[in-house]
């Protein structure tokens, strides 16, 4: 007896999902919990696992086309004896865990084929096949370094031309929040200089820069409660949680593992905490619940070299902090020229909620808190 499969709804409530890889072939046998295809939203990757046994009799979009929630994905001819002790068909709008054992933000080894360390989907293998071309020879455009149909077709004809690539729903989801948050939020940015001594010593130690500014920064949120605030139409909302987000730099793209309740953690639990997401963010394992629901981000572009930024404020929220990398710098004490480390430091706010003063003392304020750590 033939079963539809409809694609459910991947979490908070996201009507769309593009197909990333398909795990199986019409005609052949699956069981119970298979991996048949994996799926990309705005947020995550998701594994679809088969609630039936049986042959898979149709597949109803290629890898890269967008579904609908409710959409039917896959067929399964499933043996009239075993339609009494399957799992019931998926229903749209049931929570995803029912579904989806496993969810991650970023594609893994099952959607890429890695024979001989190239990365390409099968498909683009077989054109690659077709052509007589040599993959080892081609470099790729896409997530990761992935070689795309593109990269395949341009190689073939000789030499390199522009190519058209798809976003994921991964890159879709951050270009339309960027945008949004650009277009609608007021952004003020303020920029000053910190003696990074002290937050070097720290990591000296094994404490990451992230925890040594979440530490100074997690009491001035209660000093200034417009740093972690929320604007509505005509409304301020004084968020009562201090939620940390800390952005990651993932092959996926920006993402913001999210530390809640971070207030109520010790220096060392949080630090702990920290690096567990931020660690979780980079293979692409974060939950949903990981990377949502911020009331204050910090954003270390140090770490990749950076210097002065502006930052853009996440949706939902008043401000971000960026610090960038430490050098040594000329700088004055007590009248005295002498060589120290300096790191620039930048903080975005919104300011239809924060003034140019208040901006400036918070600024002033996590300045001598880091300087003091």
């Amino acid at each position: 007896m033939p079963q539809d499969f409809m694609l459910p709804d991947i979490g908070e409530g996201l009507t769309e999902a593009e197909v990333v890889a398909w795990f199986v072939e019409v005609g052949q046998e699956v069981a119970i919990g298979e991996t048949i295809v994996e799926v990309e939203t705005a947020k995550t990757t998701v594994e679809i696992p088969s609630p039936y046994a049986g042959v898979v009799t149709a597949r109803l979009a290629e890898e890269g086309d967008t579904v609908a929630v409710g959409a039917v994905l896959f067929v399964i001819d499933v043996p009239d004896s075993d339609t009494g002790t399957s799992a019931p068909e998926a229903d749209p709008g049931h929570d995803v865990e029912a579904a989806t054992p496993a969810t991650r933000t970023a594609p893994e080894e099952p959607t890429v084929d890695r024979v001989a360390g190239i990365r390409a989907v099968p498909a683009v293998r077989r054109l690659a096949n077709e052509l007589g071309l040599d993959l080892s020879t081609v470099a790729g455009s896409g997530p990761g370094g992935a070689i795309t149909r593109e990269d395949v077709e341009a190689a073939s004809a000789g030499g390199p031309r522009d190519t058209s690539v798809p976003m994921s729903g991964v890159r879709r989801s951050i270009a339309a929040h960027m945008t949004e948050s650009w277009s609608t939020i007021p952004h003020v940015t303020v920029q000053a200089e910190v003696r990074a001594e002290a937050i070097l010593a720290h990591l000296e130690q094994g404490i990451s820069v992230e925890a040594t500014i979440a530490d100074a920064v997690l009491p001035l949120l209660l000093e200034f409660p417009e740093f972690n605030s929320r604007y509505e139409t005509d409304t301020i909302v004084h968020r009562g949680s201090r939620n940390l987000g800390f952005a990651v730099d993932t092959d996926a793209g920006l993402m913001v593992g999210v530390v809640p309740d971070a207030d109520r953690l010790s220096p060392a639990e949080l630090a702990t905490e920290i690096d567990r997401v931020q660690g979780k963010a980079r293979t692409g394992d974060l939950a949903l619940g990981e990377a949502t629901g911020q009331t204050f981000t910090i954003s270390n572009i140090g770490a990749l070299g950076g210097g002065h930024g502006t930052p853009i404020i996440p949706l939902g929220t008043s401000a971000i902090v960026s610090i960038g990398r430490a050098v040594e710098q000329p700088v004055v004490e007590a009248g005295a020229i002498e060589v120290g480390m300096v790191a620039p430091l930048d903080v975005s706010y919104d300011h239809r909620i924060i003034d140019g003063g208040l901006g400036q003392r918070f600024l002033a304020a996590l300045v001598k808190r880091l300087e003091d750590a």
